[in-house]
């Protein structure tokens, strides 16, 4: 991440923070389950499998919602080039849209599934020759990759490169705080802000302009390239 500028970084930052108030809304609707830390529903599918088959039901179909999204916003990019980012910005918009719109006509069952497709979707955003390049919903990486700067800085290494990686976990933590509050006012309802944030992330992105060629093939092996 520290290849990227400044601006897509702070895209990024705002980018995780949509996705933890994302989170927290699903978090609380579901009554601790995920629908973007996937690490988490695994443990509590495989869990539910001993002790709770309801619950494990409920993890294989956020696992399954959350797979199919970032197959959906991975032919997406491939089809959208340069303009990947906007692009797959506003589809993560409209999914959330759906999303409480289904929790308003009384289908809240499926609004949860719709959010965890839009979690997967939005981890398309970033990319590097065709491999995700910036996670935006999951932190454990990031944290590793902060302590790692961390430390390669107090060993005379590079002063501000942590500072990326805390900034997107800083954003998640932030917007899962906000979602959570607005979550304890509004219900599910409260989704229609990450839409409309998701929207706006979607603006500033086309405002930053082309990205480089993602060169996709290079998910299997072909090909090579860098992405801004």
């Amino acid at each position: 991440m520290t290849r990227y500028s400044t601006r897509v970084w702070l895209l990024a930052a705002g980018t995780s923070s949509m996705a933890g108030y994302v989170d927290a809304v699903g978090f609380l609707k579901l009554g601790g389950l995920f629908v973007s830390f996937m690490s988490g529903n695994s443990t509590r599918l495989a869990v539910g499998l001993v002790v709770d088959p309801y619950v494990a039901r409920v993890a294989i179909g956020l696992l399954g919602a959350f797979v199919g999204g970032v197959v959906l916003g991975t032919l997406i990019a491939a089809a959208a080039g340069v303009w990947r980012k906007p692009v797959i910005l506003l589809v993560v918009g409209a999914l959330l849209a759906v999303a409480g719109w289904l929790d308003l006509a009384g289908a809240g069952g499926w609004a949860t599934p719709l959010m965890a497709a839009a979690m997967g979707c939005v981890n398309t955003t970033f990319q590097r020759a065709g491999e995700v390049s910036i996670g935006v919903t999951y932190m454990t990486g990031t944290l590793v990759k902060f302590g790692q700067r961390l430390a390669d800085a107090m060993l005379g290494g590079a002063r501000w490169a942590w500072a990326p990686y805390l900034a997107l976990w800083l954003g998640l933590v932030g917007g899962a705080v906000v979602g959570s509050l607005m979550y304890r006012s509004f219900g599910t309802a409260s989704i229609w802000g990450a839409a409309g944030a998701a929207v706006v992330l979607a603006i500033y992105a086309g405002l930053l302009g082309p990205a480089e060629p993602s060169r996709a093939r290079a998910v299997i092996g072909v090909g090579s390239g860098a992405e801004s």
